[in-house]
This record gives C-alpha cells, structure tokens and sequence, in this order.
C-alpha cells in the first residue's frame, strides 16, 4: 500500500491515479505487481497493490541482480502497444530532451553544450521515427526494481510510454555506469535490446538525458523531495563523462544545431 496527498507535494496525486490506470491495463505474466485497488479519502489517494517478497538490488550493481534484471527487460520488451494505452515516448520525452536548449539559452557553462544540444536535437528525431513500440517504464533505477526468486519486478509505474524496444535497457544503464563495476558499452553492443541499434542513436538519447538531468538540477527542491535536485546533479555530471567517452572513442559526427 503507498499513499500520497497533494499537501506532502501537489505533483504526486496525478502520479499516483497515472499509474493506477496504466496497472489496471498491464496483462498478466508481466514482471510487475498486481494492482489490487484504489481508493481516494480526502487530500489522499492510495494505491493498493499486491505484496511482492523481494529486496532492491544491491549497489554498486552486482553481475546476479544485473543479469536477472536484463532478463526480465527482455521479458517487458515483448510486451507490445497499443496493447496498453500509454503515450507515445516520443512526445512523452520531447520537453525532457530539450533541456541542453534551455542550458543553451541561459548560457549555462557546461561542458560540450553544443554537442549536447546538437545530440539532443537527434534524440528527438530518434524517440519519434515510425516503428514498433513496446511498453517502457522510463524510470528504471534500483528503487524502483525488486529481485525476488522468481526474477526481477518492476514497480512505480507513473511514466510508462510505448516506445522503442531498447529505452529501458539504455535507461538502466545509466545508473549502472553510474556506480561502476560493468563495461557497459559492450553490454549495449551484445544485449538482445541494444544490440542491433545504431550506436549514434543510443549516444544521442544518453546526450538528450544529460541536458534533462542537468537542466533539472538548477530547480528549486519540489515539496517532500529535498534530495532530489542533487541526485539529478550527480547522475547529469557522470553521464555527461559517460556521452564524452562514446564520443572519443567512436566516428559519431554531430550537425550543427538548426
């Protein structure tokens, strides 16, 4: 059971009823709890949910937790849309993704903006072109994941989108290359998810989540969240030296911006 009132931070009430009505929709046999029930009372709104006997991973990431948590991505990823109606990843990321502009346009020094913002601009166009979309959750981190016996399971469904099979591995890896320990680069270039992916597409969309993570960071705390501009700092700074060493280390060329 989890709940939330818009006095602890007026955001999560429309979080909270956001993934009521995507778990109400998920089929069965997916890695994720059954949503039992909702029920509103006052300011509150509370989500009901089956009990899941399981621990986060362990950080730094482990091989075991890594291996069972890209295994259950596999699993998800077979999941198509419209199957669940969920918005488009494209126009769902399509502010998040501009947040090197906003950097731009506030003459932010971070380093290689204009990288940022040229790789951005092809993130965007990446997230939005035609194909099969799949169901993502776009907030995969180890507070959101518990391993139990029988695999991974993934919970906090606010964010779900139809989108290209590989977002949530990339995702993931994110924090994986964050605490250390995995090459990750070659995890990209041999899961079956990333594999087959332009390697410039999947950098982009790692650029176009540096200017997100940094552009959020300069926002006052919401309500109740007092760590979570720093976390976004953190996790902005070590992608960012993530995206430079792909680009050094491969012929990515970048256009100017338009």
């Amino acid at each position: 059971m989890k709940a939330v009132s818009a006095e602890q931070n007026p955001d999560t009430p429309a979080m909270h009823r956001a993934e009521a009505r995507i778990c109400a929709q998920l089929p069965e046999g997916l890695p994720v709890p059954r949503l039992l029930g909702v029920l509103e009372v006052d300011c509150w709104v509370v989500l009901v949910q089956e009990d899941v006997d399981g621990r986060p991973p362990c950080l730094p990431w482990q091989g075991d937790d890594l291996h069972t948590v890209l295994g259950a991505l596999t699993t998800l990823a077979a999941t198509p849309c419209p199957v669940v109606d969920v918005p488009d990843a494209g126009a769902a990321l399509d502010h998040d993704l501009r947040g090197a502009d906003r950097l731009a346009a506030d003459g932010s020094n971070v380093e290689s903006l204009d990288t940022l913002c040229a790789l951005s601009e092809r993130a965007r166009h990446v997230l939005a072109r035609d194909g099969a979309r799949t169901l993502v959750h776009t907030d995969l981190r180890a507070d959101n994941i518990l391993i139990t016996e029988r695999g991974a399971v993934f919970v906090d469904w606010p964010w779900a989108c139809a989108g290209p099979v590989w977002l949530d591995t990339l995702l993931l890896l994110i924090e994986v290359e964050r605490h250390g320990g995995h090459d990750v680069d070659a995890l990209l270039s041999s899961l079956p998810t990333t594999g087959g992916i332009d390697p410039a597409d999947l950098t982009a969309v790692l650029a176009g989540f540096v200017g997100y993570f940094l552009d959020a960071a300069r926002r006052p705390s919401p309500p109740g969240l007092p760590r979570l501009r720093r976390f976004q700092r953190e996790q902005g700074e070590a992608l960012l030296g993530w995206v430079q060493h792909r680009i050094s280390r491969s012929d990515h060329r970048t256009v100017g911006r338009r």
